[in-house]
């Protein structure tokens, strides 16, 4: 065969080959369109007032939604005191105003409150179980299951049971006494409760030998929970960001996980510090230790600045400011192809965002993790990757009426 005739062979080959593959893509399955809302939890957004002016940082960045953060007002919490709801004087023409401005901006939105609800002071789990009660009713009185508002909150740990012999089953057992009727509440009220998995490895002082202070904090944890309440209003909160620092890749948790408990994702990195002093001194498989601080400079030995700095790591934003310890795309497009359609809920903890007390730059990581979300759970329209609002059918309003405040001692 000569050259020319080679190449007519090669062409008539590929144009054969191009035919069929048009025929086959024209027959196969069309894929499920991306279309995840992406909202943001306003912990960040601690001086802003009210549901209002957080609405309206989520119109500014084009988010479709926000984790309402309705932290008790007399906590003695440093970290998170945000509160975005009255939460003591919450009625249902309060209900109706919010639903009517989340209808008319394409917002939805969920409420949450992250305390130690089963250890620490006696009387404060109480007020924060209690507290809790309040936010599955507010929760209820904005539509509940029906307008996906579920109610976010921890579990929190007994270390004073977990350092007991079968402590850590203790802690279960704790937890399913304090949350078979807070479930049973929520269940009652078409309301899910869904509980995160941070560690909380800052809630006991830096001489303590561990740093487990919430007991979903591992995947076995939440089965073992899972088993205990069995219930389709008890689900979860999965944030990634946990996960990496204790060196287990996300994506393999979601291929092990109960996949229908999955209510949220909490977008937020983490940048694990592999080679660093401390690292180096105090290993990586438990959180550093103190000692007499002479002592360690004579011995010229790193110690831990405060409880957060104990297992070598910073909070990151996905896109903002450089690369986490998270292959991100993996992350996302696993979540994608087992058919995850809940909203992804940015955190913004970043060191070179929120927590630099600018409020620019806390905008900006926003705006960022938004921009570098998008290509994986968002279609590609004419202006570029863009949530099809049309997807979202309006908020129902709820039947004018107020439910009572309960606490604990109403259910048990």
């Amino acid at each position: 065969m000569n050259r020319r005739d080679f190449f007519k062979s090669a062409a008539a080959f590929a144009a054969a080959g191009a035919l069929a593959g048009r025929d086959a893509l024209a027959h196969a399955p069309k894929p499920k369109p991306r279309n995840n809302p992406i909202w943001l939890m306003t912990s960040a957004f601690a001086a802003d007032p009210d549901f209002e002016s957080v609405a309206g940082r989520a119109r500014q960045l084009g988010a479709q939604g926000l984790e309402l953060c309705v932290f008790r007002r007399d906590t003695d919490r440093q970290d998170h005191i945000a509160t975005h709801i009255d939460y003591e004087n919450f009625t249902a023409e309060r209900a109706k105003e919010i639903i009517g401005i989340c209808n008319r901006d394409n917002l939805r939105i969920s409420v949450g409150a992250y305390d130690n609800l089963i250890g620490g002071n006696p009387e404060l789990q109480t007020v924060n179980q209690n507290h809790i009660l309040k936010l599955i009713r507010i929760a209820a009185m904005l539509g509940g299951d029906r307008n996906d508002v579920v109610c976010g909150t921890f579990v929190g740990y007994d270390t004073v049971l977990g350092k007991e012999d079968r402590g850590f089953e203790k802690n279960l057992m704790k937890f399913k006494k304090v949350f078979t009727p807070i479930v049973k509440y929520a269940e009652d009220l078409g309301v899910t409760v869904c509980f995160e998995n941070c560690p909380m490895e800052g809630w006991q002082p830096v001489s303590a030998p561990d740093a487990y202070n919430n007991l979903p904090g591992c995947l076995a944890a939440r089965k073992l929970m899972y088993a205990l309440v069995d219930s389709d209003n008890l689900q979860e909160t999965y944030d990634p960001s946990h996960d990496i620092w204790q060196h287990i890749d996300p994506t393999d948790v979601i291929n092990a996980m109960d996949f229908g408990k999955l209510r949220r994702i909490h977008i937020k990195g983490t940048r694990n510090f592999t080679n660093d002093d401390e690292a180096v001194h105090w290993g990586r498989l438990y959180p550093e230790q103190t000692v007499d601080a002479a002592l360690a400079a004579k011995a010229g030995v790193p110690l831990p600045s405060s409880e957060w700095d104990r297992l070598n790591y910073e909070p990151r934003l996905p896109g903002f400011g450089g690369s986490d310890s998270l292959d991100w795309s993996k992350f996302l497009e696993n979540l994608m192809a087992k058919g995850y359609s809940n909203p992804f809920v940015i955190e913004n903890e970043g060191c070179n965002s929120s927590h630099t007390g600018n409020m620019g730059a806390t905008m900006q990581g926003f705006k960022a993790t938004i921009l570098n979300t998008a290509p994986v759970v968002w279609p590609l329209g004419e202006n570029g990757y863009e949530f099809d609002v049309s997807s979202l059918s309006p908020m129902e309003e709820p039947a004018v009426r107020s439910l009572p405040i309960v606490t604990m001692d109403d259910l048990v």
